[in-house]
Order: C-alpha cells, then sequence, then structure tokens
C-alpha cells in the first residue's frame, strides 16, 4: 500500500518484536471492514445487533478490569522529566521502551496486526496530521474506521514524509499491573498495551489528538484543546462559532447537539455540531482563531443519554455504531443504559455478561446497574441530524467565543465573563470540577482540571498556560472568553438550572457579548449578566431563582482563592508571573469590596 520506507521500517520493527501470524494494512474500504466485522463476530468479539431496528451496529463488552481511562497508568515519556512537569505521570523514554517491549515481545503470536493509516482532520487539510497505528484488536480498526478518516488515501498524502504519529497498540493479556499507555511527544510516538477499552486504544483519539497534538501545537503555533466546536445561527441566518471545555461526562455532547428551547426555534434559531470532544485551533484569516473538530465520530458516554437530554446524540447511534459495555437484549437483539427510558428488560444480559433484569438488586438491596456508568457509544459523525454544513471545511470555523466550564456546586455563578484574554487564560487554569465516571478513581472528588486538560496535556503545564498567554499575542481578533456553571445546587443537592437546551439562554448572553449589544456587571471574579438579560421567556424559572445562581459569595471565593494559590504553588518558577498577578487581583477585587 506505500513505499513510504519510515512506514515499512516501523511496521517491520514491531512485527519482528511482537511476532504476529500475519499483517493486513487496513484499506478504509468497505468490502474490508464487512469482513473484519464478519470475523469479529464470529469469534464473539463482537456482537451485530439488530439490521432492521439498529442498522450495522455493533455490541462489544471489555474485559471487567478494563472499564475507563487510566490516569494513574499514562505517562508522558520526555527526554528531561521537566518537560512532562508536575500534574504528568513521568517515565524515562528508553526505560520506557525497554520496560514495553519486554511486555510487548511476542505478544502477536497466533494474532493478526492490523496496520492502520490515519488521519486527524479530513486529509489533505492544513490542520491534519497523520498516523499509523498497529493493533492486534478488530474492535480498534472499527472503531478507529468511525473515529478517523482510515485508509490508501492517508498514505497517499503522506507520500515519502516521516512525519506521521507512530502508534502501537495490543492487548497482549489485559493485565492491569502490565497496562501502559505511553506517550513520547519528542519522538511523535504512542505505545498502549494490555487495555482494550477506546480510551487508552484508540490511538487518534485523547493520545494523538490531545497529548502528541498539544505538544506539536506549542512547537509549531497552534493549540489542540478538549473543547466541543458549536455554531449558532440566528434568526438572520448569520452563524457565530463558540469553542467549549469541560471535563469528561460533564455535558460537552449534550451542548455540542443542543437543540434550542421552543421559544428559540420559533424564532429562527438553529444550533450545529461541528465537534462534540477536540478543536485545533489555529489564527487564520482575519487575524481571527479558527478551529477544526480532528475527529470523524463521536465517542459519547451512553448512561444518560435519552430523548430528552440529548435527541441528536441518540439519533446519531441508530446507524453504523458500535455500542460497548451496555445492557444486551439477546430476544430483539437491541441495547439499553440507565437513563435511555423508564422502562428497562426484563431478559437482558448485563456489561459483564451476566443475566440481568431491570430493577435488579444485590444481597444488600442494592440496585444493580445493567450498563457501566463509564459505557460508550461510537457514531459516526455524519449520523448527527444537526452536523453542521462546514463540518469537513478544510479551513475550520471562526470562533467568536471560548467558554470554560465545570461540576461545581456552590462557587462558580452560571456564567461570567473574563475582562480580557489574560484573565481569561487565569479563568480556563483554576477550573475545577466534581470527578465522574469517565476515569478510573473516586467520583464526585473536586479536582483543579485547567481548561479540562490536565489529564491530557503532553508537556509542562505551566509552558501550556504560557503558550495560550503567547497565542492571545498572535491573534488579532481574540475571542472572548467565558466560564459557565449549570451544576449550582439547591440545599437538597438538587440542580438549581435546568440545563440541556435551556443552555441556549446563556449562549445567547454570550454571543450578544461578543457583538457589544447588551451590557454586564462588574463584580470581583469578572462581567456577569444583569439577570433581566437572560431570556427567561417561556420557562418555569423565577428571576429569583436567577439571582441566586449568578450571586459571587466573597467568603467562598477567598477560600478559593487559597485553593487556586495551592495549586498553582505546583508550577513553580513555569507558572507565568501574569497569572499569579490575576490571583492577586482576584483577593484585591474580593476584599475591596467585602
Amino acid at each position: 500500500m506505500t513505499n513510504n520506507q519510515y512506514v515499512l521500517d516501523f511496521v517491520e520493527k514491531y512485527r519482528q518484536l511482537m511476532q504476529p501470524d500475519q499483517v493486513v494494512w487496513i484499506d478504509g474500504s468497505k468490502a474490508q471492514i464487512k469482513a473484519l466485522t464478519d470475523e469479529a463476530a464470529s469469534t464473539g468479539e463482537v456482537i451485530k445487533l439488530n439490521n432492521k431496528l439498529l442498522p450495522g451496529c455493533l455490541y462489544h463488552r471489555t474485559a471487567i478490569n478494563d472499564v475507563a481511562r487510566v490516569e494513574g497508568r499514562t505517562f508522558i515519556c520526555s527526554r528531561q522529566q521537566e518537560n512532562a512537569g508536575p500534574t504528568n505521570n513521568w517515565m524515562d523514554p528508553q526505560e520506557a521502551y525497554k520496560k514495553l517491549d519486554a511486555i510487548a515481545e511476542g505478544c502477536m503470536k497466533g494474532r493478526t496486526m492490523y496496520v492502520i493509516p490515519f488521519s486527524m482532520g479530513k486529509v489533505g487539510s492544513p490542520f491534519a496530521k497523520y498516523g499509523i497505528e498497529l493493533t492486534d484488536s478488530i474492535y480498534v480498526v472499527l472503531n478507529m474506521n468511525i473515529m478517523t478518516r482510515v485508509g490508501e488515501k492517508v498514505l497517499k498524502k503522506l507520500g515519502d514524509s516521516n512525519d506521521f504519529v507512530r502508534g502501537i497498540h495490543s492487548k497482549v493479556k489485559l493485565e492491569e499491573e502490565n497496562r501502559y499507555i505511553c506517550q513520547f511527544p519528542e519522538d511523535n510516538t504512542i505505545y498502549s498495551l494490555n487495555s482494550g477499552y477506546g480510551g487508552n486504544v484508540l490511538l487518534g483519539k485523547k493520545c494523538f489528538a490531545l497529548r502528541i497534538a498539544s505538544y506539536q501545537g506549542w512547537k509549531e503555533g497552534w493549540m489542540a484543546e478538549h473543547m466541543l466546536i458549536l455554531g449558532v445561527q440566528k434568526p438572520d441566518g448569520e452563524i457565530k462559532y463558540v469553542c467549549a471545555a469541560f471535563p469528561s461526562a460533564c455535558g460537552k455532547t449534550n451542548l455540542a447537539m443542543l437543540i434550542p428551547p421552543e421559544t428559540y426555534t420559533k424564532k429562527g434559531y438553529k444550533v450545529f455540531t461541528v465537534g462534540d470532544d477536540i478543536a485545533w485551533l489555529r489564527k487564520g484569516k482575519g487575524g481571527m482563531l479558527y478551529a477544526v473538530n480532528p475527529e470523524n465520530g463521536f465517542f459519547g458516554v451512553a448512561p444518560g443519554t435519552n430523548v430528552k437530554s440529548n435527541p441528536n446524540a441518540l439519533a446519531s447511534t441508530q446507524r453504523g455504531t458500535i455500542f460497548t459495555n451496555v445492557v444486551y437484549i439477546p430476544k430483539t437483539k437491541t441495547v439499553w443504559w440507565e437513563g435511555l427510558d423508564k422502562n428497562p428488560p426484563q431478559n437482558a444480559i448485563d456489561w459483564k455478561g451476566n443475566p440481568w433484569h431491570g430493577g435488579m438488586v444485590d444481597a444488600d438491596g442494592k440496585v444493580i446497574k445493567g450498563a457501566h456508568p463509564n459505557s460508550r457509544f461510537t457514531a459516526p459523525a455524519k449520523n448527527c441530524p444537526c452536523i453542521s454544513s462546514e463540518f469537513e471545511n478544510p479551513k475550520g470555523v471562526p470562533v467568536s467565543a471560548i467558554i470554560f466550564g465545570g461540576r461545581r456546586a456552590k462557587a462558580a455563578p452560571l456564567v461570567y465573563e473574563s475582562r480580557d484574554w489574560k484573565h481569561g487564560v487565569f479563568v480556563g487554569s483554576i477550573m475545577a470540577s466534581e470527578t465522574t465516571a469517565a476515569a478510573a478513581g473516586a467520583v464526585g472528588v473536586v479536582r483543579h482540571d485547567p481548561m479540562a486538560m490536565l489529564p491530557f496535556c503532553g508537556y509542562h503545564m505551566g509552558d501550556y498556560f504560557q503558550h495560550w498567554l503567547d497565542m492571545g499575542k498572535k491573534i488579532k481578533n481574540k475571542p472572548k472568553i467565558f466560564n459557565v456553571n449549570w451544576f449550582r445546587t439547591d440545599e437538597q443537592g438538587n440542580f438549581i438550572w435546568p440545563g440541556f437546551g435551556d443552555n441556549m439562554r446563556v449562549l445567547e448572553w454570550i454571543l450578544d457579548r461578543c457583538e457589544g449589544t447588551v451590557d454586564a456587571v462588574e463584580t470581583p471574579i469578572g462581567y456577569l449578566p444583569k439577570p433581566e438579560d437572560i431570556n427567561l421567556e417561556g420557562l418555569d424559572f423565577s428571576i429569583d431563582q436567577l439571582k441566586s445562581i449568578l450571586d459571587v459569595d466573597k467568603k467562598t471565593w477567598l477560600a478559593e482563592a487559597d485553593d487556586i494559590e495551592q495549586f498553582f504553588a505546583k508550577f513553580g518558577d513555569k507558572l507565568p508571573k501574569e497569572l499569579s498577578m490575576e490571583l492577586k487581583k482576584l483577593r484585591k477585587n474580593l476584599r475591596k469590596r467585602s
């Protein structure tokens, strides 16, 4: 399929190490993908679902010990430990290659090595980056075929170049103690062993599109960010684009595929999805920041996705989708998950492969869930009813606003705007959120997650903050930066803001601020809306309720400032002075107005 000697040498090196019975190159043809699907179905690696109800859809279970990203086993292998920074696990590259090669030696005996040429971004786009992933998993091949642009066209575009990311993956024995997801930013290499879970093995995703690409962007003068991209069309037909960063399972997909409330749709407002998870951003025409989604599909969290919460996401899963770790219903050959509807199946099989029925409890009377909380769907982006006409635009879309947000029960108000780019970088750097099931570990713990990039930044986060500040100097017409929090709770722990489609009301205010058509109130933390400027038309929500979530409690924020100072201390001399100054300004503002 190629005469590129760099590619051929890479494949041959790992063929000799891993010793597969055969090597199969993925050309991206429908015939080859069908043959691989049939093979995986014959071995039980996947189950074909009802072709009338869910055409072309598949079901898969991972190992029980392999259900989420494993941050504790994820390493940045830079030559100097300092370059990985204090927020990444570091391993010396020579030590890492030696350790991984020892685990991988002979691991593909009796198996096939699949060679997947793939493109992040449309092939030939100025944003596009190319990769080759080696894997012994048909599940990985089928997922990469949805999530990226795969096949011969990638090799043709790569030509004789050595500028590609090398991805090495094997399930080996799925041993937790030997599970490693290692990124080598200076070598353009990713090495993943002993996992079969998407976030660890679809190497085009977080491993390449964020960890490696963030490093590439730092060196090349662009940005790789954990952000959705959406377009809001106003009644006059004009479309404005927004990027938004949220930690995993904090509503990114819901916002990316938002359906405006009836009061907006009647006026002609529409929302279009460009991307739900990752954005690559470059300086473009008119001195603006332009964004593309480097992916070609959605790797979404299934539980909670339903016709009310996210009808567009649900519609995206109805054809050519791979479902992982949800409930399987043998009788109908369909799937189910908690939050899909209120009719759980009675004769089903849970994500572990055990008989299961709705309402099932354990010996202590605790409800047994049928789907894993981090169960997933891998769906083609083209399936989405609201996919943007600009999705394939190789030049990307111009960004008017950048939004940061996370789950905070008390501190952050519904929305506030930064004073300028520098303050906006500070707002992104102090993001904190309550953890979810998308990553292994405790759930509900508040942790700092700057720009939602803490698990995904491929280099020192102090340098990452500086890169943000430097990008601001390059961009003449900078996006305005905002922070949102859909998750403020009342005394009983209930969410106050209705969220979902009603987040359009906040987006409207954000875009009005970008156009300078609405005023704001200056507060110690930034600019807040005047309550009357958030449109509550058609919503059973009082102005007093709104005021309660636009509140900035100075005592809470002073405690937050102490917490931020502790977090910033991690970065030592690498923390940009501008961020230290912003923290001082925050404290001064809070005390001055107390």
